[in-house]
């Protein structure tokens, strides 16, 4: 009886001693404030590029897969919207950022650059982050030119950003690829 009130005693105050409390480390960003693609950010780069080029519509916030996500192709009637975040500080008014379609790209063979009002459609360069927030989106629609083809097209695009927020360099860059079938 004795040994056993010991080892419980010996038990608990092993119990005791090797557990401890862990600080809650609250993660703060440090740096300038940054613009990047969230598609970008939360799903691998797509070989030849840095960056990724979606295949299907990129959920907000969540890496994309077949179950959460459309396929893009020359068929898709909703726009493909792509998130951009906003990291460090929500700004107390809009901010009007820019951003361009890259048109020097070589896209992976056998795929072909999108052409503007052919294969898809963008209004405007810009789009704005509105106050308070830390989300814009750069909305590309799809247009259906009519003839299946299996040669994809590529829309690549950069944020260039604005006179207080610059863009992230790892993640300025986003592409989707139109399926043609």
């Amino acid at each position: 009886m004795k040994r056993s009130i010991n080892f419980l005693t010996g038990s608990l105050l092993m119990a005791i001693l090797f557990t401890s409390c862990i600080k809650e480390d609250v993660k703060s960003f440090q740096g300038k404030t940054v613009l990047e693609f969230d598609a970008t950010v939360l799903n691998s780069a797509t070989t030849p590029y840095t960056y990724h080029v979606a295949t299907r519509t990129p959920p907000f916030g969540i890496p994309t897969t077949t179950a959460n996500s459309t396929a893009i192709s020359r068929t898709l009637t909703t726009p493909v919207r792509l998130r951009v975040n906003l990291v460090g500080a929500q700004r107390s008014s809009d901010e009007v950022i820019t951003f361009k379609v890259l048109t020097d790209v070589t896209p992976a063979s056998p795929n072909l650059l999108a052409v503007a009002g052919t294969h898809y459609n963008i209004t405007g360069t810009t789009f704005t982050i509105p106050a308070n927030s830390s989300f814009g989106e750069v909305v590309i629609n799809i247009v259906n030119p009519g003839t299946s083809s299996t040669s994809p097209r590529e829309v690549h695009v950069e944020l260039v950003g604005n006179d207080n927020v610059k863009p992230s360099e790892n993640y300025k860059r986003v592409g989707i690829r139109i399926a043609q079938n």
